[in-house]
């Protein structure tokens, strides 16, 4: 297919060009994956032992220091490593989305094609570790002989819900990471705050419906849901551990709107400051 230069074309046709331009999708994916871990001494088990390793830490403070409980019939471990699945995935797709476009300068620099290709890359790239990590829950699953129930099959549901979380911050983070080169510094505080701000370790029952403070009702709960990735997690328990630890409507319907907010205005900012990337990166 002939490539025609032309005023104003790419902006006419940008969304057709995305499919024009799957094989360099395809081939900027594959290049993530197949260097994500080369190098290193155990290579593809970074992906198992570091949500492992969380679950094991988790569980003693939580369960065994803490104190805290889970549902009825459901292991602390199951309960923790439920978490961990939708935020692994979300950490490091938003880690790697925001660095995408700066690793990738000397191409936006060279040649055009849609730079949305390449934060949507580095998403999909960070869903081999997902899928690795899936593995790891069937394991212990297996080992704690709990057996999930027809809820499983609605587990894609909250996949693509986590998808679009993971791509709609990564797209503001990966544009303004280029006008703005402190944001290298903001992401990982960012990922280290909002692991201690999501229900990882505990449930979100915990967190109480109502706070009195000076005489002011606070509804905790629903400021606690503005974090999109509480009704992600709590989705993943319900489908994986037999519906014992409960998703509440309002939190899932607050993280379904919020999820779609970061995705419409992080295109829009995005294909705002795209014009600009070539000139300042």
């Amino acid at each position: 297919m002939d490539l025609i230069l032309e005023p104003g074309r790419a902006e006419k046709n940008y969304w057709r060009d995305l499919w024009r331009y799957r094989e360099l999708f395809i081939i900027l994916a594959w290049r993530d994956v197949t260097v994500r871990y080369k190098q290193t001494v155990i290579g593809i088990a970074w992906a198992v032992i570091r949500p492992l390793l969380t679950t094991i830490v988790f569980t003693v403070v939580f369960s065994k220091i803490a104190k805290m409980s889970a549902p009825d019939g459901v292991p602390y471990a199951l309960l923790v490593m439920a978490a961990n699945l939708p935020w692994q995935f979300f950490a490091t797709s938003m880690s790697e989305a925001s660095n995408s476009l700066v690793g990738n300068a000397n191409l936006i620099s060279k040649i055009y094609f849609p730079r949305l290709i390449i934060p949507a890359g580095s998403v999909i790239t960070s869903f081999v570790d997902f899928l690795i990590t899936l593995g790891l829950m069937a394991l212990l699953m297996v080992c704690y002989q709990f057996v999930p129930d027809w809820r499983l099959f609605l587990l894609p549901v909250f996949m693509i819900l986590a998808f679009g979380c993971s791509f709609g911050i990564g797209l503001w983070l990966c544009a303004l990471n280029v006008e703005y080169r402190d944001f290298r510094y903001i992401v990982p505080f960012i990922v280290q705050f909002g692991f201690f701000l999501s229900p990882v370790g505990f449930s979100t029952t915990r967190v109480p419906a109502h706070w009195l403070w000076h005489g002011l009702d606070i509804p905790a709960r629903l400021i606690y849901s503005l974090n999109p990735m509480v009704g992600v997690i709590d989705g993943f328990r319900w489908c994986l551990l037999r519906g014992q630890s409960q998703i509440d409507l309002s939190t899932l319907l607050s993280s379904i709107f919020i999820t779609v907010v970061l995705c419409l205005s992080g295109v829009w900012y995005f294909r705002k400051m795209e014009r600009t990337f070539a000139d300042v990166i």
